[in-house]
């Protein structure tokens, strides 16, 4: 991953600007001077720059922003670390990032949301700690929200333990209402889903698998979503992977609940069928489901039900996935694929703009978390993606900049490609 700082000046020559703020692509050059942009028009004079770079047939967009990662720091750094996992956002033309409290300790105190910012302080990527609803994510007791708030925290989670409690989800629920975060709650009911490891259906059945049903995550959503109108509370569903999930969404979004919602990359593009091989790196919670589920998650996305798409990037050691199906770790890496099964999938199946997918990748994800929109203003400071829209290319082992290499997508071939970023005075190619 070739870094360099660029203490001068960098002219991006003959690019496609992609601004999602105006909703235009235009054909333009991009001037930027000591970090900061100093000009975007056409034919910017070459001798304005110490150094140029022709992206001739090549996109300018906002640096992406991925809602949901696990980067384990602190303590599972054998499967991911801040440094790595910022590593593998980069190389997913991602700049900001906001990671899941399911470390050990669990990011549910002052002093663990700190320990996150000072680690990443000098990573070009920007990564925002969720904190814990509650404490050691146990599902017991609420974690201190207002002083976590205050202490940086975006979002609370007990990610990957749902709070079964309704009573102890309906406290956290008030809480959102002073603090302005939303609260995310693992949605899957832990009694129905049982020792589910795959979706439950025909393939399941099939494959003599122990299934998780697509209630489990529908039951617990319904759930979380009558409380949340009740106490008028902020609510985001993560990973939303059901038709009846997504459906139940629309509805909510229609009585007019604060809800908000996210699908990952591997749910519209992969199903259960992926399953029969019988590998590893496609258990994932929640479970890939059937293709009418795939297709009601785009049609989620293609109508505004679902705002923004998230990696849920989820590394683990090689150990725990190269084994059998029932002692396999959930989950899956992600960012460095998660641009190229977008445009695989969405874009070059006309299921969605570029523009449109850019908006699922930045603008709307940073209004959700509140966080800083990179974009295109003169004078703000450079945060940029490079991507081609047009390459075909075949995703390998060496592409992989995770710690971790959990990923089913090795071989696949992609449309779309991250050639590059530049944020925080640096440029990054690959």
């Amino acid at each position: 991953m070739p870094k360099r700082a660029i203490e001068t000046s960098i002219l991006f020559k003959n690019a496609q600007i992609v601004d999602p703020f105006v909703e235009q692509i235009v054909n333009a050059d991009l001037l930027i001077e000591k970090g900061k942009i100093k000009k975007i028009e056409k034919d910017i004079p070459e001798k304005e720059a110490k150094e140029i770079v022709n992206l001739k047939g090549f996109h300018i967009v906002p640096g992406f922003i991925d809602l949901h990662v696990h980067f384990r720091e602190p303590g599972y750094e054998n499967s991911e670390t801040i440094e790595t996992g910022c590593r593998a956002a980069l190389a997913g033309g991602f700049t900001q990032v906001c990671c899941m409290p399911n470390t050990n300790p669990a990011i549910d105190n002052r002093e663990t949301v700190r320990f996150i910012y000072e680690k990443a302080e000098s990573e070009l990527v920007d990564v925002y700690p969720v904190a814990a609803i509650t404490k050691k994510r146990n599902g017991e007791e609420l974690t201190e929200m207002v002083e976590l708030t205050e202490a940086g925290a975006v979002a609370f989670s007990d990610d990957g333990s749902p709070i079964s409690d309704g009573q102890l989800f309906r406290n956290a629920l008030e809480y959102s209402k002073i603090t302005g975060k939303p609260i995310i709650n693992h949605a899957e009911d832990p009694v129905l889903k049982a020792d589910g490891i795959m979706n439950e259906g025909t393939v399941s059945t099939q494959l003599g698998i122990p299934g998780n049903p697509p209630i489990a995550e529908e039951i617990m959503i319904a759930r979380d979503l009558m409380i949340a109108e009740f106490v008028n509370g902020r609510i985001h569903i993560p990973h939303v992977s059901t038709a009846g999930s997504v459906e139940l969404i629309r509805q909510a979004k229609a009585k007019g609940i604060a809800v908000t919602a996210e699908a990952t990359p591997h749910h519209f593009s992969l199903t259960d069928e992926y399953m029969r091989s019988f590998n590893a790196n496609g258990k994932v919670a929640p479970p890939l489901r059937t293709e009418k589920d795939r297709l009601a998650i785009i049609e989620g996305l293609q109508d505004g039900t679902i705002d923004a798409i998230a990696t849920d990037h989820a590394p683990h050691v090689i150990d725990t996935k190269e084994t059998s199906l029932d002692l396999a770790s959930f989950g899956m890496i992600g960012l460095e694929t998660a641009f190229s099964l977008a445009m695989t999938h969405l874009v070059h199946t006309e299921k969605l703009t570029l523009m449109e997918l850019v908006k699922l990748l930045t603008v709307k994800p940073a209004a959700l978390m509140n966080l800083p929109l990179p974009g295109f203003k003169i004078g703000e400071y450079a945060n940029i993606t490079i991507v081609n829209t047009k390459e075909w290319w075949v995703f390998g082992r060496q592409n992989i900049y995770s710690k971790s290499f959990n990923t089913p997508f090795i071989g696949n071939e992609f449309s779309g490609r991250v050639k590059g970023v530049f944020t925080k005075g640096h440029y990054i190619t690959f």
